[in-house]
């Protein structure tokens, strides 16, 4: 009788030893409903990173929800030492940048326990304007067209030519600019909301909201910034600013109040839309242990639906251009005084038609027309290389052709409302098969290459990242065999 392992072999791979940061071999198995990353390392032995608690959904995002890839208009480097060692943006990536990052400052008026930029008062640092440009260029030449471009540091609004930048940012054929906050000075500096609202429209702010409780803004911040924060939105309330809430979720702290962000977000005027980021262990990262803190995209996703019915399971899909990373909802706003009123937008596309389409991103000749055009828009709707407001056209497309839904003529960008999952990868979950898929891009200071944001922080991000790079690399010179794992 033939021995049986006690799981499912999925796929092989490979994948990053979190130790040496040396690329392995590595195992997808799935076992007691849950799917793990088993890697071995030659030197650091073997482990076993827990990547999905969701077979079904994990299956979903591998089988279905897939599109031919989208390319970057210019490559910035070669392939010569291999993924993840020569970013970026170089021929063996398959995705372009749905997100372009301009990080203008390592400064933040925070020091917050978690940050991946490992940003903070006592960093002073600021891009040039001259910088700056170059960084933008970049953008472009990559890009053409960028469809989203996020202002980010550090503190973005600290910078001292912050207004310069919006400037510069707007001089560009950039069709949606968004501004990455905390909302400090918007809280705290009369008339601030109103020059940014002034860059409207195609401009919105992210702003960080991590929860309503004093715990929660200490735990993740180190100071009660909940009045601060209110204030903040109360401010964009006030003048219309576009705005998108922005948690970061960490195991034990605030897992248990997604349901209560997204309700709160739902009830303001100038609020579109929530985007959920577990906590990944890169940059300054204090007191927590990858393992007994973070939260697997598969769940968040369930914690989404569990303390926010509204939301369903299958109004929570996969998006197609990195699935692995990145889940969204669609729901449309009410009109007038019912404006807290949300329709979930995806039950109501039939599931045949939701799996028919991840076909038909690959194969559209064996379709039936009607079909293969449901197809085409629900996935135009729900692929992040759309800018907000172009999703909006799309969603109104949509809405064209359900018959259980009343079409919307007047369907703008304030009566859309999104919830998004955003996972990075970092040293421990980082394989090459998804981070090839990585669509947040981080333009270099030098302003000659853009860098999938995941390796960027593992990589590039800094000095000690750059010698550890530095250090791999000689490794991958000098020949160093790969381990053959087996568990």
């Amino acid at each position: 009788m033939h021995r049986v392992r006690p799981y499912l072999f999925y796929s092989a791979t490979r994948a990053l030893c979190s130790t040496c940061l040396m690329v392995c071999d590595a195992k997808e198995l799935i076992e007691d409903g849950k799917v793990y990353l088993w890697k071995r390392c030659l030197e650091h032995g073997q482990e076993r990173v827990l990547i999905s608690d969701d077979v079904d959904y994990f299956k979903l995002c591998r089988e279905v929800f897939l599109k031919p890839p989208e390319q970057v208009e210019r490559y910035n480097t070669q392939v010569e030492h291999g993924c993840p060692y020569d970013c970026g943006i170089c021929p063996d990536h398959e995705q372009h940048g749905c997100v372009s990052l301009l990080e203008v400052t390592d400064h933040c008026n925070l020091r917050c326990p978690l940050c991946f930029a490992s940003s903070g008062p006592e960093r002073h640092s600021v891009r040039s304007m001259d910088q700056i440009r170059a960084m933008l260029d970049r953008i472009v030449l990559n890009e053409g067209e960028p469809d989203v471009v996020q202002i980010s540091g550090g503190e973005p609004t600290t910078h001292p030519q912050f207004f310069e930048i919006l400037d510069e940012c707007r001089r560009r054929p950039i069709k949606h600019l968004m501004v990455n906050t905390n909302g400090l000075r918007i809280a705290r500096e009369d008339g601030f909301a109103e020059r940014l609202a002034a860059y409207q429209p195609g401009f919105e702010i992210y702003l960080q909201f991590d929860g309503l409780s004093e715990g929660v803004s200490q735990a993740l911040r180190g100071a009660d910034l909940t009045a601060t924060k209110l204030r903040a939105i109360e401010r964009l309330n006030e003048v219309g600013l576009s705005t998108t809430l922005v948690a970061t979720l960490k195991r034990g702290v605030n897992e248990g109040q997604i349901g209560e962000i997204i309700e709160f977000a739902a009830q303001q005027r100038a609020v579109r839309g929530v985007t959920l980021q577990p906590i990944h262990d890169s940059g300054r990262n204090e007191g927590a242990d990858p393992d007994r803190d973070r939260l697997t995209l598969s769940e968040v996703r369930r914690r989404v639906f569990e303390q926010f019915p509204t939301l369903t399971p299958a109004d929570i899909v996969p998006v197609p251009c990195h699935s692995d990373c990145l889940a969204m909802a669609y729901a449309i706003r009410g009109e007038g005084a019912d404006f807290t009123e949300l329709t979930p937008l995806t039950r109501h596309v039939p599931p045949e038609v939701l799996l028919d389409a991840g076909k038909n991103t690959i194969i559209y000749e064996g379709d039936k027309p009607l079909l293969g055009e449901m197809a085409k828009l629900v996935f135009n709707t729900f692929s992040t290389a759309h800018g907000p407001e172009g999703a909006t056209h799309a969603l109104r497309d949509l809405l064209c052709c359900l018959p259980s839904v009343d079409a919307l003529p007047n369907l703008g960008y304030d009566r859309v409302f999104r919830v998004v999952i955003m996972a990075f990868l970092d040293r421990h979950t980082l394989d090459l098969r998804s981070v090839r898929k990585s669509c947040v891009h981080v333009a270099s200071p030098d302003g000659k290459a853009m860098i999938p944001l995941d390796t960027y922080n593992i990589f590039y991000r800094g000095e000690e990242e750059r010698r550890a790079l530095e250090r791999v690399r000689r490794g991958v010179g000098a020949g160093r065999a790969l381990p053959v794992l087996s568990p």
